[in-house]
């Protein structure tokens, strides 16, 4: 194996395992294969030949045992990761578990994952009852484990395999992946990212984690399982990344890429986790913060880390009346919940300078009253010194000239200035 500063050696397990449990009451009242069967027409291939192949085989075991024999599941993780009070019950009432457990090689394609949960799900469907991955330690109905399975294209949605936990400490925002141990690598991890990258750096790192996995199979995709997959130390993520990862293909994210510097953090204690670290490239001026926050206004439509300037004309006038007109109703769906999930709201306002506004964009932290945004800046202002990427801004919403949702892959609504300057034909100075 070649080592080079280019390219960091990652281990390869010799083999991978994956477990599904379904809950019961009483036994079951199907056997898996015949569950398996009912999903024939359903279920594209090659899952569902796949799932029929390894119940045949040593590589799949499906056992119904007594709930007592089985580890406790702890309510408090389940819960943290998305168990409602039903699924709960549902648990604490089971009598059995149906325990459905495979193993495969690492490589492409994750053979284990994809036949267990096909199992599980067929068996949960017929049953009526419910998924828990053990891995991830989550609870799934019967029909979106089956929608998390490959289409007749063998697209997946990354989001439905590896999910982004994170939690705070001093130095800021500690974000790790859960669920790229399932196909043999190490999860990523990224300390002190500023609080109000808290949904824009989750899909930076679900990104990330789409691009490493593919270069990670690519190492993997030879006869013999090799002892170390090289990858690049300098990984590099794209909006494109991001749009596949979260199962919108289409949307090829025509943003500049970002570059992340990989580091194996090796674990000291032998029961703990070691990972892979995202960092500034080497030589990065300044806090790692502050890159993490330009990469996140680099990948994401409608917050732009360059300052753009309006000009006057017609195309723009509307434009900004239009984001006026709708300041009242953003402000009580912000207020009130009622944004889509995973949805941030950013608002454009214009701060005075010698040659005329300059206007910047701000992710919206709170909104109390109709008058004034309070929010984190999502630029550097070239006019006032005090306003840097992630810094608290206090915006009169008599400066506010447009706004947008964003989620994991651009504008979902609103942003009609940017359209207008997106469009390449802007108004010209009058």
């Amino acid at each position: 194996m070649l080592i080079t500063d280019d390219f960091l050696p990652v281990p390869v397990p010799e083999s991978l395992s994956a477990t599904y449990l379904v809950p019961t009451v009483g036994l079951p009242s199907v056997t898996a294969r015949t569950a398996v069967r009912r999903l024939a027409g359903r279920l594209a291939e090659p899952v569902h030949g796949l799932a029929t192949q390894m119940l045949d085989s040593p590589l799949m075991s499906v056992d119904v045992r007594p709930i007592g024999e089985f580890p406790e599941l702890p309510p408090d993780l389940l819960t943290a990761f998305g168990a409602s009070e039903a699924q709960l019950d549902r648990l604490a009432a089971a009598s059995h578990l149906v325990v459905v457990q495979a193993e495969y090689r690492p490589g492409w394609p994750p053979a284990h994952e994809w036949a267990a949960r096909a199992v599980a799900a067929a068996v949960a469907e017929t049953v009526g009852g419910d998924v828990v991955d053990v891995f991830g330690l989550q609870f799934l109905d019967p029909a979106a484990a089956l929608r998390s399975l490959p289409d007749e294209r063998g697209r997946v949605r990354l989001v439905d395999w590896v999910l982004v936990p994170y939690s705070s400490d001093a130095e800021g925002l500690w974000f790790t992946t859960k669920g790229l141990r399932r196909f043999g690598l190490l999860e990523l991890q990224t300390q002190g990212v500023p609080d109000h990258l808290t949904r824009a750096w989750g899909a930076v790192m679900t990104g990330a984690a789409r691009r490493l996995l593919r270069d990670w199979t690519d190492g993997l995709a030879g006869d013999e399982v090799p002892a170390f997959v090289q990858l690049p130390v300098l990984a590099t993520v794209t909006g494109h990344d991001i749009a596949v990862a979260y199962g919108n293909p289409e949307q090829h994210g025509a943003t500049a890429p970002v570059l992340l510097r990989l580091e194996l953090d090796p674990a000291t204690d032998p029961d703990a986790d070691s990972f892979l670290s995202l960092r500034p490239p080497a030589g990065h001026p300044g806090p790692a913060g502050r890159y993490y926050a330009t990469a996140c206004a680099t990948l994401f439509s409608g917050i732009q880390p360059d300052v753009r300037y309006a000009r006057a004309g017609d195309a723009m006038s509307r434009a900004v009346a239009t984001a006026r007109a709708g300041l009242g109703d953003i402000r009580a769906r912000f207020r009130t919940g009622q944004l889509p999930p995973e949805t941030q709201l950013v608002v454009k306002y214009g701060l005075s300078g010698d040659d005329g506004p300059e206007y910047v964009w701000a992710g919206v932290t709170a909104w109390d009253t109709p008058e004034r945004v309070v929010g984190a800046s999502a630029s550097d202002a070239n006019t006032d010194p005090t306003v840097r990427i992630g810094s608290a801004v206090v915006i009169e919403a008599t400066d506010i000239v447009d706004w947008a949702l964003l989620n994991p892959t651009g504008v979902i609504e609103g942003g009609w200035t940017q359209a207008v300057l997106d469009a390449g034909n802007p108004p010209p100075t009058p």
